[in-house]
């Protein structure tokens, strides 16, 4: 390899402790209660911005794990922090489960139950308990697992729905966000369902969830996973592929994910027919990267349009994905491809003034227009990379 390995987790603990973390303490943390809602690409923060759930999730699960990792007071502190306003605002005292967005002033805005917040709100507090043996924070990951259970699990269709209104009734509009397609059943929805479950049992080895997580990891294997070893992106309620479209970050990302929940399951054939499979997935995805270039965002076979801006978060997971197929299978190609995306990073991601851009365009330009911090850019995906590798070369 180019780069020696020590020197690679000496540059992404630099970039861990000195850029992404302290932006979001210094810049994004709200001294009254909680985080900002925005900061726009060009650093302008906006106060009065909505708060959403995936973004607090997040943050929490960030700064448990930066916590757990450095043992540094400072990440502590931001854990807390952000635990305090999950538990205190988010979470939907009558009902159960957590609320999408809540306005400025911490009152719940858009009241629905996306399970993809649900599952990300699991995967905090379980990272929280794992750092700090917080029993509350533990019951309540339980808590929100048992809403996730009763009210996304289909037993009859074999999968998780996508969401709920505020009473747990069926509602109209599923879409995480207005570019999605409003399909009964996603691979996005099931990937990060999937991730939470993982840091549960991590943390609390239920019989029950152990037997969720197995099956989330069949559905994978059996129905998302397509023939050519990307992942199908939508589906209706009897698993019928609802578009052909190619995301090369999700691919790549659950390439590694998949592979991490079922060694933690600890069945040695299940974990056999998976790194197979996740074998197939991560050579897939290259067909989105070039040497010096990155990962381009995705690709549409029906139209042959390849949308080929660089986004931050399909970069950070290029990174770990690779590494992942590196230490599995010892091919030192994948661990240069990891370090050739880490200075692709270096050059055109990180921002100057802060955390990294929302993406790199396909015309070499640093996109401005989209936030650098807000409702779905956090330093989860860019963070995580940075400790993954960090606990990965340390052992």
């Amino acid at each position: 390899m180019s780069v020696d390995v020590n020197t690679f987790s000496l540059a992404l603990s630099e970039e861990l402790k000195r850029n992404i973390l302290p932006f979001w303490i210094q810049r994004m943390q709200d001294p009254a209660r909680g985080w900002y809602g925005q900061m726009t690409g060009r650093g302008v923060l906006v106060r009065d911005a909505p708060r959403g759930a995936v973004l607090n999730a997040r943050l929490l699960w960030t700064f448990s794990a930066a916590w757990r990792v450095t043992l540094c007071p400072a990440y502590r502190a931001a854990a807390l922090h952000a635990y305090r306003e999950i538990r205190d605002r988010f979470i939907d005292r009558n009902y159960g489960g957590v609320y999408w967005s809540l306005d400025a002033s911490g009152a719940p805005l858009d009241t629905k139950k996306q399970f993809y917040a649900l599952a990300f709100t699991v995967y905090g507090l379980s990272e929280y308990y794992r750092a700090g043996g917080d029993r509350k924070a533990l019951d309540l990951a339980v808590k929100l697992w048992r809403d996730m259970e009763k009210h996304s699990w289909d037993p009859v269709g074999d999968g998780y729905l996508e969401a709920c209104t505020r009473e747990w009734k069926p509602i109209a509009d599923m879409r995480l966000s207005e570019k999605d397609r409003n399909d009964a059943r996603t691979m996005n929805t099931h990937l990060h369902i999937l991730e939470g479950y993982t840091a549960l049992y991590r943390v609390w080895k239920d019989a029950v969830l152990r037997e969720r997580l197995a099956a989330l990891v069949e559905i994978f294997l059996k129905r998302i996973v397509r023939a050519d070893g990307h992942l199908g992106l939508f589906f209706d309620e009897e698993w019928h592929p609802q578009s052909q479209t190619v995301s090369y970050g999700h691919d790549i990302e659950a390439s590694w994910l998949l592979e991490e929940a079922a060694e933690l399951l600890g069945d040695p054939a299940l974990l056999a027919r998976t790194s197979a499979v996740c074998r197939r997935i991560a050579a897939a995805s290259l067909e989105g990267w070039k040497p010096g270039e990155g990962m381009i965002y995705e690709l549409d076979p029906a139209t042959g349009h390849a949308d080929a801006d660089r986004h931050w978060w399909v970069q950070a997971e290029t990174v770990v994905g690779c590494w992942n197929r590196f230490q599995r299978d010892g091919d030192p190609a994948w661990a240069e491809r990891a370090l050739d995306t880490w200075d692709f990073i270096r050059r055109e991601i990180i921002c100057p003034d802060g955390e990294w851009y929302w993406s790199r365009r396909a015309d070499g330009t640093a996109n401005t227009a989209d936030d650098r911090a807000g409702f779905w850019k956090c330093p989860y995906h860019n963070g995580r990379m940075c400790m993954e590798l960090m606990e990965r070369i340390a052992l």
